[in-house]
């Protein structure tokens, strides 16, 4: 019997020049579960900006052109099929997670994903929540832990502490007995201060060198920022960077840079934090798969994570 192929609705991209304004709505068939997959029906993706600049969004692992491409790595939603082979998953479950690189991703009404990128999603979690975790909660949590080997009684400065990353940054290095820095513009202050900082330094009127030594330096930053933290390090300290291989390295630290990469276990750390009140998510914008294109070009600055919501 021959299986129909249904159209859904999704963004692509077929141009990186044009960036987010070169983002289409259009229909593509339903992706098919290949082995050890699942196809996910997707409540609700999370967008990264940069990722239009990422060699693995335009061509595939060797190097082939693959547009027209679904961007997004992000996503919660819920399981509609399995592929041969794939355990640990049942259809009906729901589920949130983060997506291949080289792979279409969640601005779509279905994905198909590996399942072992995903984890089981709790009940009383909001999709969109969920959706806000994947990229923003693992980073934090590898850069903190398995890259910077944080302790407690640390100081940490945390870069962006008002952004995405830098907020849960901030709340998982405060939670974890650290004292936190935290920088950004002079908006963010009172931001990064309720998500947990220390103290706050702002980056466009106060100098960063003022802070002295600490032991971990989290850079969201990269450039100029990237190269004053590096001496900001103290002696056996790390920094730790996903903006790329750092442009200097502390004197006597070490510097890290890293692709952040999916963990089950560590996704269960992350929602269930949030289940219980110690991690809030740093949303923005909240907007429809029909109107993604204009929520991915604002006309003002909007602070957050920007989620679109492809199921109502």
């Amino acid at each position: 019997m021959t299986k129909v192929i249904i159209d859904m609705k999704a963004i692509v991209v077929t141009n990186q020049a044009a960036g987010t304004a070169g983002m289409k709505l259009v229909e593509r068939p339903e992706p098919q579960a290949a082995i050890n997959d699942v196809v996910v029906q997707v409540h609700a993706s999370g967008f990264v900006g940069t990722e239009l600049s990422w060699p693995s969004t335009w061509t595939d692992r060797v190097d082939r052109d693959r547009t027209p491409t679904i961007p997004a790595h992000e996503l919660a939603g819920v399981v509609t099929a399995l592929g041969y082979g794939t355990t640990g998953l049942s259809v009906g479950q729901r589920v949130f997670g983060l997506t291949d690189w080289y792979r279409d991703g969640t601005l779509a009404e279905f994905t198909a994903v590996e399942a072992r990128n995903l984890a089981p999603l709790p009940g009383d979690v909001d999709f969109t929540v969920a959706a806000s975790l994947p990229i923003s909660g693992l980073t934090a949590w590898q850069g903190l832990f398995d890259h910077g080997g944080l302790r407690a009684g640390q100081s940490v400065i945390a870069h962006g502490a008002a952004g995405a990353v830098g907020s849960i940054v901030t709340q998982l290095a405060r939670e974890f007995g650290a004292y936190v820095i935290g920088t950004g513009r002079t908006a963010d202050r009172q931001n990064a201060l309720d998500f947990g900082a220390n103290e706050f330094v702002d980056l466009d009127k106060e100098v960063l060198e003022d802070i002295g030594k600490v032991d971990l330096v989290f850079d969201l930053i990269g450039g100029d920022i990237g190269k004053r933290s590096a001496r900001l390090v103290r002696a056996g300290g790390t920094l730790v960077s996903i903006v790329g291989p750092a442009q200097a390295r502390p004197p006597e630290g070490r510097a890290i840079d890293f692709v952040v990469e999916s963990d089950r276990a560590q996704l269960g750390e992350i929602v269930q934090r949030v289940r219980d009140g110690r991690l809030r998510t740093n949303i923005g914008t909240v907007s429809s798969l029909d109107d993604a294109v204009a929520a991915f070009n604002p006309t003002a600055r909007r602070p957050g994570k920007t989620i679109i919501r492809v199921r109502p």
